[in-house]
Protein backbone atom coordinates (compact mmCIF):
# COMPACT_ATOMS: atom_id res chain seq x y z
CA UNK A 1 0.00 0.00 0.00
CA UNK A 2 1.02 3.43 -0.89
CA UNK A 3 0.90 6.16 1.76
CA UNK A 4 -0.03 9.28 -0.20
CA UNK A 5 1.04 13.04 1.21
CA UNK A 6 3.14 11.82 3.98
CA UNK A 7 5.91 14.06 3.74
CA UNK A 8 3.99 17.26 3.23
CA UNK A 9 1.76 15.96 6.21
CA UNK A 10 4.43 15.41 8.05
CA UNK A 11 6.49 18.77 7.64
CA UNK A 12 3.21 20.95 8.38
CA UNK A 13 3.14 18.94 11.50
CA UNK A 14 6.25 19.91 12.64
CA UNK A 15 5.52 23.45 11.52
CA UNK A 16 2.73 23.65 13.40
CA UNK A 17 4.76 22.76 16.70
CA UNK A 18 7.26 25.62 15.95
CA UNK A 19 10.18 23.19 15.07
CA UNK A 20 11.85 21.43 12.47
CA UNK A 21 10.87 17.29 11.41
CA UNK A 22 12.44 14.99 13.19
CA UNK A 23 13.81 12.21 10.51
CA UNK A 24 16.41 10.21 12.77
CA UNK A 25 17.34 10.05 16.20
CA UNK A 26 13.59 8.87 17.34
CA UNK A 27 13.62 6.15 19.54
CA UNK A 28 10.92 4.29 21.57
CA UNK A 29 10.56 4.70 25.42
CA UNK A 30 11.31 2.04 27.48
CA UNK A 31 8.38 2.38 30.30
CA UNK A 32 9.52 0.93 34.03
CA UNK A 33 6.52 0.11 34.26
CA UNK A 34 4.05 -2.61 31.69
CA UNK A 35 1.01 -3.60 33.49
CA UNK A 36 -0.84 -4.33 30.20
CA UNK A 37 1.86 -7.35 30.12
CA UNK A 38 1.23 -8.55 33.21
CA UNK A 39 -2.46 -9.73 33.70
CA UNK A 40 -2.78 -13.14 33.02
CA UNK A 41 0.97 -13.65 31.62
CA UNK A 42 1.59 -16.90 34.12
CA UNK A 43 -1.95 -18.39 33.35
CA UNK A 44 -1.58 -21.91 31.78
CA UNK A 45 -4.48 -22.49 29.01
CA UNK A 46 -6.50 -24.51 30.90
CA UNK A 47 -6.49 -21.06 33.41
CA UNK A 48 -7.03 -18.74 30.48
CA UNK A 49 -10.17 -20.83 29.81
CA UNK A 50 -11.54 -20.56 33.24
CA UNK A 51 -11.40 -16.49 32.74
CA UNK A 52 -13.23 -17.13 29.26
CA UNK A 53 -15.72 -19.41 31.17
CA UNK A 54 -16.61 -16.40 33.66
CA UNK A 55 -16.54 -13.60 31.61
CA UNK A 56 -19.07 -15.45 29.42
CA UNK A 57 -21.30 -15.21 32.30
CA UNK A 58 -20.93 -11.64 32.49
CA UNK A 59 -22.10 -10.74 28.61
CA UNK A 60 -24.29 -12.98 28.47
CA UNK A 61 -22.70 -15.61 26.22
CA UNK A 62 -23.16 -19.33 26.76
CA UNK A 63 -20.05 -21.45 27.36
CA UNK A 64 -19.35 -25.17 25.75
CA UNK A 65 -16.40 -27.24 25.92
CA UNK A 66 -15.08 -29.96 24.25
CA UNK A 67 -12.61 -31.70 22.17
CA UNK A 68 -12.49 -32.63 18.23
CA UNK A 69 -13.93 -36.06 18.74
CA UNK A 70 -16.89 -34.53 20.94
CA UNK A 71 -17.65 -31.28 18.74
CA UNK A 72 -19.96 -32.69 16.23
CA UNK A 73 -22.56 -34.08 18.71
CA UNK A 74 -21.67 -30.76 20.75
CA UNK A 75 -22.60 -28.60 17.72
CA UNK A 76 -25.73 -29.87 16.55
CA UNK A 77 -26.77 -29.73 19.85
CA UNK A 78 -26.34 -26.43 20.22
CA UNK A 79 -28.17 -25.33 16.36
CA UNK A 80 -31.11 -27.64 17.32
CA UNK A 81 -31.15 -25.43 20.70
CA UNK A 82 -31.54 -22.19 18.31
CA UNK A 83 -34.11 -23.59 16.13
CA UNK A 84 -31.04 -23.56 13.37
CA UNK A 85 -33.06 -24.09 9.93
CA UNK A 86 -31.08 -21.94 8.26
CA UNK A 87 -27.26 -21.62 9.02
CA UNK A 88 -24.58 -20.10 7.21
CA UNK A 89 -20.62 -20.83 7.95
CA UNK A 90 -17.65 -19.62 7.32
CA UNK A 91 -15.20 -20.98 4.08
CA UNK A 92 -12.65 -21.70 6.81
CA UNK A 93 -9.14 -23.74 6.25
CA UNK A 94 -9.95 -25.43 9.58
CA UNK A 95 -13.52 -26.82 8.61
CA UNK A 96 -11.42 -30.15 7.17
CA UNK A 97 -9.59 -30.13 10.23
CA UNK A 98 -12.38 -30.22 12.86
CA UNK A 99 -14.27 -32.78 10.76
CA UNK A 100 -17.30 -29.75 9.96
CA UNK A 101 -18.00 -30.70 6.42
CA UNK A 102 -19.20 -34.39 7.96
CA UNK A 103 -21.29 -32.48 10.64
CA UNK A 104 -23.09 -30.06 8.12
CA UNK A 105 -23.63 -33.14 6.04
CA UNK A 106 -25.69 -34.46 8.60
CA UNK A 107 -27.30 -31.33 9.56
CA UNK A 108 -28.41 -31.32 5.92
CA UNK A 109 -29.83 -34.86 6.18
CA UNK A 110 -32.20 -33.64 9.06
CA UNK A 111 -33.69 -31.16 6.50
CA UNK A 112 -31.09 -27.95 7.68
CA UNK A 113 -30.26 -25.38 5.03
CA UNK A 114 -26.30 -24.83 5.93
CA UNK A 115 -24.32 -22.88 3.30
CA UNK A 116 -20.56 -22.00 3.51
CA UNK A 117 -19.79 -18.68 2.42
CA UNK A 118 -19.00 -18.09 -1.46
CA UNK A 119 -16.89 -15.84 -2.73
CA UNK A 120 -18.62 -15.87 -5.92
CA UNK A 121 -21.78 -15.10 -4.59
CA UNK A 122 -21.12 -11.76 -3.00
CA UNK A 123 -25.07 -10.66 -2.81
CA UNK A 124 -26.90 -14.36 -2.71
CA UNK A 125 -24.24 -14.59 1.06
CA UNK A 126 -25.89 -11.50 2.29
CA UNK A 127 -29.02 -12.21 1.69
CA UNK A 128 -28.94 -15.84 3.26
CA UNK A 129 -26.81 -14.06 6.55
CA UNK A 130 -29.94 -11.88 6.50
CA UNK A 131 -32.37 -14.67 6.60
CA UNK A 132 -30.54 -17.47 8.68
CA UNK A 133 -30.97 -18.13 12.16
CA UNK A 134 -27.06 -18.80 12.59
CA UNK A 135 -23.66 -17.97 11.49
CA UNK A 136 -20.62 -19.99 12.28
CA UNK A 137 -16.76 -19.01 12.66
CA UNK A 138 -13.92 -19.64 14.32
CA UNK A 139 -12.23 -17.51 16.16
CA UNK A 140 -7.87 -16.70 14.95
CA UNK A 141 -7.07 -15.39 18.47
CA UNK A 142 -9.20 -15.30 21.77
CA UNK A 143 -8.88 -12.76 24.28
CA UNK A 144 -9.64 -14.57 27.97
CA UNK A 145 -10.40 -11.36 29.43
CA UNK A 146 -13.12 -9.76 27.73
CA UNK A 147 -14.33 -13.07 26.25
CA UNK A 148 -13.82 -11.74 22.99
CA UNK A 149 -13.11 -13.74 19.41
CA UNK A 150 -11.02 -12.03 16.64
CA UNK A 151 -12.27 -12.54 13.03
CA UNK A 152 -9.85 -12.08 9.92
CA UNK A 153 -13.07 -11.11 7.67
CA UNK A 154 -11.89 -11.71 4.22
CA UNK A 155 -13.16 -13.64 0.61
CA UNK A 156 -13.82 -16.86 2.29
CA UNK A 157 -15.03 -15.42 5.93
CA UNK A 158 -17.24 -12.44 4.80
CA UNK A 159 -17.98 -10.12 8.20
CA UNK A 160 -22.16 -10.55 7.77
CA UNK A 161 -21.75 -13.90 9.25
CA UNK A 162 -21.30 -12.95 12.23
CA UNK A 163 -23.23 -9.90 12.21
CA UNK A 164 -26.80 -10.09 10.45
CA UNK A 165 -28.07 -14.11 11.41
CA UNK A 166 -30.46 -13.95 14.80
CA UNK A 167 -27.66 -16.03 16.49
CA UNK A 168 -24.10 -16.91 16.57
CA UNK A 169 -21.70 -19.73 17.40
CA UNK A 170 -17.93 -19.53 18.06
CA UNK A 171 -15.56 -22.07 17.40
CA UNK A 172 -12.43 -21.58 19.28
CA UNK A 173 -9.46 -23.85 19.11
CA UNK A 174 -8.02 -23.74 23.01
CA UNK A 175 -5.00 -22.62 21.20
CA UNK A 176 -6.06 -19.62 20.30
CA UNK A 177 -6.75 -18.29 23.80
CA UNK A 178 -4.31 -14.86 25.13
CA UNK A 179 -4.83 -13.28 28.00
CA UNK A 180 -6.37 -10.05 27.07
CA UNK A 181 -5.92 -7.37 24.29
CA UNK A 182 -2.49 -6.40 24.38
CA UNK A 183 -1.03 -10.04 23.08
CA UNK A 184 -3.83 -9.89 20.17
CA UNK A 185 -2.67 -6.92 18.91
CA UNK A 186 0.84 -8.30 19.17
CA UNK A 187 0.36 -11.60 17.32
CA UNK A 188 -1.26 -9.53 14.37
CA UNK A 189 1.26 -6.64 14.29
CA UNK A 190 4.18 -9.56 14.30
CA UNK A 191 2.23 -11.37 11.15
CA UNK A 192 2.46 -8.21 9.64
CA UNK A 193 6.03 -7.60 10.21
CA UNK A 194 6.93 -11.28 9.22
CA UNK A 195 5.18 -10.91 5.71
CA UNK A 196 2.32 -13.28 6.36
CA UNK A 197 -0.95 -12.36 5.03
CA UNK A 198 -3.48 -10.31 7.44
CA UNK A 199 -6.68 -9.80 6.89
CA UNK A 200 -7.59 -5.73 6.07
CA UNK A 201 -10.70 -6.06 8.01
CA UNK A 202 -10.59 -7.49 11.61
CA UNK A 203 -13.82 -8.08 14.23
CA UNK A 204 -13.45 -8.30 17.82
CA UNK A 205 -16.54 -9.77 18.73
CA UNK A 206 -17.39 -9.88 22.28
CA UNK A 207 -20.72 -12.11 22.58
CA UNK A 208 -24.10 -10.86 21.42
CA UNK A 209 -24.98 -7.68 20.81
CA UNK A 210 -25.20 -5.43 23.52
CA UNK A 211 -26.37 -1.72 24.16
CA UNK A 212 -27.02 0.12 27.20
CA UNK A 213 -26.60 3.66 25.60
CA UNK A 214 -30.10 4.65 25.89
CA UNK A 215 -30.76 5.84 29.91
CA UNK A 216 -28.63 2.77 30.83
CA UNK A 217 -31.04 0.15 30.30
CA UNK A 218 -29.39 -3.13 28.60
CA UNK A 219 -31.17 -4.04 25.18
CA UNK A 220 -29.78 -7.09 23.56
CA UNK A 221 -30.02 -7.40 20.14
CA UNK A 222 -29.91 -4.15 18.34
CA UNK A 223 -27.07 -4.25 16.03
CA UNK A 224 -26.03 -8.48 15.70
CA UNK A 225 -27.31 -11.50 17.21
CA UNK A 226 -29.37 -11.88 19.93
CA UNK A 227 -27.82 -15.01 21.22
CA UNK A 228 -24.33 -16.33 21.40
CA UNK A 229 -22.40 -19.59 22.43
CA UNK A 230 -18.77 -20.62 22.52
CA UNK A 231 -17.25 -23.39 22.02
CA UNK A 232 -14.07 -24.03 23.27
CA UNK A 233 -12.47 -27.14 21.32
CA UNK A 234 -9.16 -28.35 23.25
CA UNK A 235 -6.69 -28.77 20.20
Amino acid sequence: MTIQNRDRFLDNLANSLGRPRLTEGVERPTWSFNPQWQVYADYTQDQLVDVLEKQCKKIHTTFKRTDKEGLPELLIEVIASYGGQKVLASNDRRNEDFGLPAIFDELQQQGVDIRLWDSAKERDNQVFAEQADIGITFSEITLAESATVTLFNDKDNGRTISLLPRCYIAIIPRSTLVPRMTQATKKIHDAHVQGREVSSCISFISGPSNSADIEMNLIVGVHGPVQATYIVVDD
